[in-house]
């Protein structure tokens, strides 16, 4: 058995690092005029620091006894004395300090290789001080990304940029990114912005590399382009050219067409064009947009699959085979009209909210997976009735709240579309049943079929639970 006594060997290392006697280097530490020579010991800095070994190697004493002296001059004397204290005691308090002094000691720590300190540090800031860092944004991003161990740092900053790239191109001289950035940033999904926008984001973050070129690419040669294509290497492929509209391409991207490589610009050119023509299986879907207020939903938190549903609604779905590719098409907005979490899973609750109003979506969450179910219901919902006949109506999956492996089955016995009747809640045909047998009692049956549409939207008909459902109206904006 063994115990350990560090409270103890903490404090005596304090108590040598304040004895005049026994030291062996001077630290000269800041620039002038703040400048301090501080007393130290060399086995406790080698031992304690990779960087401060490397820099005593060189400057060991000599034969005749000379101190080693070495300089810091990027840290300031009270920083130092902070860092010190840590070096000999291992202790560090923050609450001694502003925010701003605090972060120039994880600065410091970084520079000067203490690992644990920084990785501590990067935590502190991450979880308690991200107001601060969001209000000095541009101090943390520059100095995070210009070290390889600030890596806990840089993804938050990537994450704010993300998620808020309009106060980042506003506050910010986003065209000062470095690279390494820049690259980062756009090859996320859930970046919050336009595809269009990140393109011409891009080209003009590239012309500031290139201040010799003009902006109207109209007037550049052959070289200008091989310039700003060398700089926008690792930025061109990670933008998702396919999302864009046909007008958006013709304006936007068709000028610079000798940037992008020969078979990618035919690919974007027959996309546009032939909507029979097939996409390349490295197409990048669209980003994965959250709400822009046109829904307010707990179930739905990605616009792609808003811009699905209005796309069939609207028939454009059957139109191309990129149209799952393009970017959001949000002309409806979303009233929301039930949310079972809120209202009750009742089919009394259902129709006292839902009946009586056109054009109805209905989401269903699946319990315990990330599967959205649902259906469109162009006519109005009733009490009674039985079954509808309706055209347009339709039936959809979206297994991982997104809109890669999106089932759309269209209606195809009409007369069978929906279903009414005071026990049930939204039911389509035989297909998606939602039903209970009394009306102020819960949904006890729930399940998936192939009866009156084109085709199944689950692979199994195994009765399952739900998290919540929706039901809205929509409505052009």
């Amino acid at each position: 058995m063994s115990t350990q006594f560090l409270s103890k060997l903490s404090q005596n290392y304090i108590e040598i690092l304040a004895d005049d006697e026994y030291y062996d280097v001077t630290i000269e530490i800041g620039e002038d005029p703040n400048v301090k020579i501080l007393r130290a010991h060399m086995n406790i800095l080698c031992y304690r620091s990779p960087y401060l070994r490397r820099t005593l190697a060189s400057n060991k004493k000599n034969k005749a006894n000379i101190l080693s002296h070495i300089k810091l001059p990027n840290i300031s004397p009270e920083v130092f004395q902070i860092i010190l204290k840590y070096i000999y005691g291992g202790i560090l308090s923050l609450n001694d300090h502003d925010t701003s002094e605090n972060f120039k000691i994880l600065l410091a720590a970084d520079e000067l290789l203490l690992q644990e300190v920084v990785d501590y540090l990067q935590k502190y800031f991450i979880e308690n001080k991200s107001e601060w860092m969001e209000q000095h944004f541009e101090l943390g991003h520059r100095t995070s990304f210009q070290s390889n161990s600030l890596l806990e740092l840089q993804q938050f900053c990537t994450n704010f940029m993300a998620n808020s790239p309009e106060k980042i191109f506003k506050s910010l001289d986003f065209t000062s990114l470095p690279e390494k950035s820049l690259v980062q940033l756009i090859k996320r999904d859930d970046l919050q912005m336009k595809e269009i926008e990140v393109w011409e984001h891009i080209l003009k973050w590239g012309l500031t590399q290139n201040p010799t070129l003009l902006p109207d690419p109209n007037t550049w040669s052959d070289d200008d382009f091989k310039t700003m294509e060398n700089t926008l290497h690792n930025c061109l492929s990670l933008i998702r050219l396919f999302s864009l509209s046909s007008k958006e391409f013709l304006q936007k991207v068709r000028p610079y067409k000798k940037l992008l490589k020969g078979q990618l610009y035919e690919d974007l050119l027959n996309s546009h064009l032939d909507p029979d023509s097939e996409p390349t299986n490295n197409i990048s879907f669209p980003r994965n947009i959250k709400n822009d207020k046109s829904i307010d939903s707990k179930i739905i938190n990605n616009l792609n699959i808003i811009s699905t549903i209005s796309r069939r609604i609207d028939k454009m779905v059957i139109n191309s085979k990129f149209d799952h590719l393009r970017d959001l098409y949000l002309p409806y907005k979303f009233q929301l009209l039930l949310r079972g979490s809120r209202d009750g899973f009742t089919p009394k609750k259902f129709h006292q909210l839902c009946n009586n109003i056109l054009y109805t979506v209905t989401f269903i969450k699946v319990k315990g997976t990330e599967e959205i179910l649902g259906g469109y219901n162009p006519l109005k919902w009733e009490s009674s009735g039985g079954y509808n006949k309706a055209k347009d109506s339709f039936i959809f999956s979206f297994k991982n709240n997104n809109t890669k492996d999106v089932i759309i089955s269209n209606i195809e016995n009409t007369e069978y579309a929906f279903f009414n009747d005071p026990i049930i809640g939204p039911y389509f045909g035989e297909d998606l049943i939602i039903h209970s047998y009394q009306e102020s009692k819960g949904y006890s049956q729930i399940c998936c079929k192939k009866s009156h549409y084109e085709k199944k939207i689950r692979d199994t008909e195994d009765q399952f639970s739900i998290d919540d459902y929706e039901v809205f109206q929509i409505t052009k904006r």
